[in-house]
């Protein structure tokens, strides 16, 4: 039988409910130049992309000049931060799940799209940063997600085989990037969806299966 060895997570939408300040966030960056990323758009076509790719993208598609591409990055950067120091919390179900998993001797690690400032910020604020093994961000990586790159080097990292580990991810790009490092993936709507009883019950599915 094939056991789950390691855990892998997302960190936007999935440990930390941080989607909507990054929506909020761009779009205020955005909105010193006169544009704006709708709701529906967001959602269906730029979540889970580094902000440099989806700017490259309003470039293309609707003509934002290349040359402010690093000043909205920035003060996108700056929004983001008043966010994360005024909304960014514990949350104890995490903080459980994660000591729990951790002490059964699973190794964990975050995988995220977001700059490794952000990453940081957040999982500090979220008083994770003790139980992770390996924290990866855009920065650590040449290819972001939907590319496996991140993936890849996290299982590198920890000295496992894919088949060995288990990855929770909440959006189109990311859930690409997990199927295509060949680990196990586990669907998440909801910050709340990630819990100890979930995860263990998903791993208990994976693992009966390779007993088949």
């Amino acid at each position: 039988m094939k056991r789950i060895k390691a855990i892998l997570f997302d960190m936007d939408g999935v440990l930390i409910d941080a989607k909507e300040w990054h929506y909020e966030a761009l779009n205020r960056a955005l909105g010193l130049f006169g544009m704006h990323i709708s709701r529906y758009d967001h959602l269906v076509t730029y979540d889970g992309l580094p902000t440099k790719k989806k700017l490259d993208m309003l470039t293309l598609e609707r003509g934002l000049p290349r040359e402010l591409h690093e000043f909205i990055n920035k003060m996108k950067q700056l929004y983001t931060i008043e966010y994360v120091q005024s909304q960014c919390k514990p949350l104890f179900f995490h903080e459980f799940a994660l000591s729990r998993l951790s002490s059964e001797g699973y190794r964990l690690g975050v995988c995220s799209n977001s700059i490794r400032m952000t990453v940081e910020m957040m999982i500090g604020n979220a008083k994770l940063t003790r139980f992770f093994d390996v924290m990866l961000s855009n920065q650590d990586v040449t290819n972001s997600k939907p590319h496996p790159e991140i993936y890849q080097k996290a299982i590198a990292r920890l000295e496992i085989s894919p088949s060995e580990c288990l990855i929770l991810e909440d959006n189109i790009n990311g859930i690409k990037a997990a199927e295509a490092s060949g680990a196990h993936v586990m669907r998440i709507d909801a910050v709340e969806n990630v819990n100890y009883q979930s995860i263990k019950a998903e791993i208990r599915k994976i693992e009966e299966r390779s007993r088949d």
